[in-house]
């Protein structure tokens, strides 16, 4: 079972968490493109992951696992203050459009990461 508790898997389930909470918030952002005064909603996690674990390399005891560190980072989703619009609306249709489709293919590539991974460990059980 170490196997999939591994940082690359872990860091690859996290990821995917990430990604699907961006997906709905630009399908909400595009919803809403035409709400007035509606801003913007944007995700990050790089930011707060790269703060955890510079604080975590800092600290004389070793981080246990990256699992503890992954989980202990929350997504952050805040409304930009950007105005697009003389009706205070800061949805940029095109650009959510596109950061969509770069989400997507980002989506796929991680669950073809994990696809691979877990036939790594099929094929063991396999004996194949």
């Amino acid at each position: 079972m170490e196997f999939l508790s591994s940082n690359s898997l872990v860091m690859m389930e996290k990821s995917l968490g990430y990604l699907w909470t961006k997906q709905a918030a630009i399908a909400d952002n595009i919803a809403n493109a035409e709400t007035p005064e509606y801003k913007e909603k944007v995700v990050t996690f790089e930011s707060s992951l790269k703060g955890k674990l510079q604080a975590a390399s800092r600290t004389a005891a070793p981080v246990k696992s990256m699992r503890s560190v992954l989980e202990s980072t929350p997504f952050s989703v805040t409304e930009q203050q950007v105005q697009t619009r003389m009706d205070d609306n800061g949805v940029n249709v095109t650009a959510q459009a596109s950061e969509a489709m770069r989400n997507a293919f980002q989506m796929r590539y991680v669950m073809s990461c994990i696809n691979s991974d877990l036939g790594i460990l099929r094929t063991a059980i396999n004996g194949q």
